[in-house]
């Protein structure tokens, strides 16, 4: 019985130490910088087991991807040059003076740094304004999802009343008149025809070659071990674990792609926004927004689709807290469109220190500003 008890005991042991050192880089409390150093400087594969929920939508963080815009190819290019004229010509809008650039600066990263976007008459808009940077990644476009390609996308704010206030089907005619547009939808088209579907194939085109610059992420990822501070490095950690920041930002380009209830709703109330459900008409899209790559996420404030944290203090804060969560008074407790967070929020508990990790390695994922403009508009 003795040689059988000590066998058990052997074993036992054998079994902690293995749990112990399995779950290791997982125990951010336990390790010091050097050994997350060293653990993240290994290939991907290789990093700490991720706190992932079974319900999260998961790809492993990854280098910037490029453009699938082909500028090489000459008609691709042209089509693309055309886009970008369109895009800075405040002619789109029924006033003469809105442009999409002016929502989209890009010396602001594609933003235009408001709490919601100011258009026609200056009339607010309801939401804000997202950045354009690496747009061509998402699957469903506007915070809502109501436009499933950029070329679907592109005459919404066009024709919206509180936007750029243009009649869709007068703009083409209004764009024939200018002369000097004839040799650009020639180049791009093959004919001097101005129609909306191309007017709007020729800004989807271009907006798929607004791409965000290498960070010192990437570098990092491409074996400069230095290229991230040690404060980085434990914000790198906590990002992927006890922050659980990653259950939503994963990926290349820090996002699932896809939609989530984040428990700002203001269901019932002046600033009611139901989001994902506005165009599904499914109660459990209730409240339900798109989630925002994270790549010049602190050049890009203020944040989430109302615009209502101007600093990473109160985003930090309001995630480590679970989020707010739907009062339910008496009259609504059967109703079925009551929002509900998303599961995947939980409150996280983080330090302070660990909060300013967190931060700092945000601040990682920032690229310079690619400063781009049109000299001349057609005339």
């Amino acid at each position: 019985m003795n040689k059988v008890f000590c066998g058990l005991v052997i074993i036992l042991t054998g079994l902690i130490l293995f749990s112990f050192q399995s779950s290791e880089f997982n125990r951010e409390d336990d390790l010091s910088i050097d050994s997350l150093r060293k653990v993240y400087a290994k290939s991907t594969d290789q990093w700490p087991k991720p706190t992932v929920d079974k319900d999260a939508v998961f790809q492993e963080l990854a280098e910037l991807p490029p453009s699938p815009v082909n500028l090489k190819n000459d008609s691709v290019k042209k089509v693309a040059e055309l886009g970008k004229i369109l895009f800075f010509d405040p002619r789109l809008s029924g006033s003469n003076q809105i442009s999409c650039s002016s929502c989209h600066a890009p010396d602001l990263h594609w933003t235009d740094g408001r709490q919601v976007s100011v258009g026609h008459d200056h009339l607010n808009n309801i939401r804000n304004a997202p950045s354009l940077e690496n747009v061509w990644f998402y699957k469903r476009l506007f915070w809502d999802g109501r436009a499933n390609s950029l070329e679907e996308q592109a005459g919404n704010p066009v024709a919206a009343h509180n936007e750029m206030h243009q009649d869709i089907k007068a703009l083409p005619k209004k764009l024939s008149k200018i002369k000097g547009y004839k040799p650009y939808f020639i180049g791009a088209f093959g004919s001097a025809q101005i129609t909306s579907e191309r007017i709007f194939e020729s800004l989807a085109t271009f907006q798929r070659t607004i791409v965000s610059r290498r960070t010192s992420f990437d570098r990092f990822l491409a074996k400069d071990k230095n290229a991230l501070t040690d404060q980085q490095i434990l914000g790198l950690h906590l990002f992927r674990t006890k922050a659980r920041c990653i259950n939503c930002h994963n990926g290349p380009l820090f996002t699932d792609n896809e939609f989530h209830n984040d428990g700002l709703t203001y269901y019932g109330r002046k600033y009611e926004d139901l989001g994902l459900y506005n165009v599904t008409k499914k109660p459990e899209d209730v409240g339900k927004f798109k989630t925002p790559g994270l790549r010049n996420v602190m050049k890009t404030a203020p944040w989430f689709h109302n615009g209502l944290f101007p600093d990473m203090d109160g985003v930090m804060n309001m995630y480590n807290v679970g989020m707010p969560v739907q009062r339910v008074k008496p009259e609504q407790e059967n109703d079925p469109l009551l929002p509900k967070n998303d599961k995947l929020l939980k409150g996280l508990k983080l330090s302070g220190a660990e909060k300013d990790a967190v931060v700092a390695f945000l601040e990682a994922l920032s690229s310079p500003t690619v400063l781009t403009r049109v000299e001349e508009l057609p005339k």
